[in-house]
């Protein structure tokens, strides 16, 4: 069997193997409906003989939708209405192919894996669906869900960064163990949580796809979120490339001096692209923000860093360590 892309994977609810076909005469699993099974069976094989995986000790049961509720743990917010439509129309042909996995909470059934197939199911007309109960901590729910949506690439670039701050906020968890916990590395991890320190209107172009992950890193290496602003809007004005907006961002780092009357100071030089290039390679090797001083072959970097976390992380990426 293959191991999982990311992490534990959806592996990690999982309790039994996968389903095996029964008997031609079996009910077609895929009609969403769960068929009688012997009562006096096992939970397993209960579910085996209903043609669905065994997904938990429990098996798999029926229950009213208006009882499943989203979990406020779900990192993914966004649900594109077109693709739900689709998927709704898939629901009221074949029903639900896969049960989806809940928790027990205040005497409702709180989604651990599945939202988008229990909205779509709603948008269909269905008044129930299937189920396996788990057990799982706030913290295996987070991760779990975090997993899923990353192995099928449905989080935007917002919503990634978020759910690994959250991860490592609620639970104290570091940028490394939140990497581990998810099978991403420490330095996508770090590069991810950076999209954070944008200004609101960025954050918003990167969450409807407007602004790419590149287009957003370069406007990182501006401070002031104003500028920012100005940066994303000319971008996105005018199609830039990402190459095209090193060379904004590098012109709004060094603005000309206004000229007053016939007096003009002397204008600075704009910053060498290559500088910029740079520049912009190192603020992703280290996740930080880091400003390179170059001229005629010398000059200097600086890495800035917040806390001993990011320190020691900067360290490590130089092959240093803080023990």
């Amino acid at each position: 069997m293959s191991k999982p892309a990311l992490g534990r994977g959806l592996g990690a609810l999982l309790s039994g193997g996968a389903a095996r076909p029964s008997s031609p005469a079996q009910a077609n699993p895929f009609s969403g409906k769960v068929p009688a099974t012997d009562p006096t069976a096992a939970p397993a094989e209960a579910a085996e003989a209903a043609g669905v995986p065994a997904f938990a000790s429990n098996g798999v049961k029926q229950v009213p939708l208006a009882r499943i509720q989203p979990s406020p743990l779900q990192p993914r917010k966004d649900f594109a209405p077109a693709a739900l439509a689709e998927l709704a129309d898939s629901i009221r042909e074949q029903g639900i192919v896969q049960p989806l996995i809940v928790r027990v909470v205040g005497g409702m059934y709180e989604l651990i894996a599945g939202e988008r197939r229990w909205r779509a199911a709603q948008l269909a007309g269905l008044t129930e669906a299937p189920i396996v109960e788990r057990a799982a901590t706030d913290r295996e729910v987070l991760e779990l869900a975090l997993i899923e949506n990353l192995q099928r690439e449905n989080l935007n670039p917002v919503e990634e960064a978020l759910g690994y701050a959250q991860l490592g906020e609620q639970f104290q968890l570091t940028q490394e163990e939140v990497a581990k916990k998810v099978g991403r590395s420490r330095a996508v991890v770090a590069n991810a949580l950076r999209l954070l320190k944008l200004a609101a209107p960025i954050q918003a172009a990167l969450r409807d796809g407007r602004l790419s992950v590149g287009h957003a890193k370069v406007i990182l290496g501006l401070a002031d979120p104003a500028l920012q602003k100005t940066a994303c809007d000319r971008v996105l004005a005018a199609g830039m490339s990402v190459r095209q907006t090193e060379e904004l961002v590098a012109a709004l780092q060094n603005p000309k001096p206004e000229v007053h009357g016939d007096r003009s100071q002397v204008p600075a030089p704009s910053r060498d692209l290559h500088v910029v290039d740079i520049e912009n390679k190192l603020r992703e090797r280290f996740a930080a923000k880091v400003a390179l001083r170059y001229k005629a072959g010398k000059g200097s970097v600086e890495v800035r860093f917040s806390d001993d976390n990011e320190l020691n992380r900067v360290l490590e990426v130089m092959g240093l360590s803080l023990d």
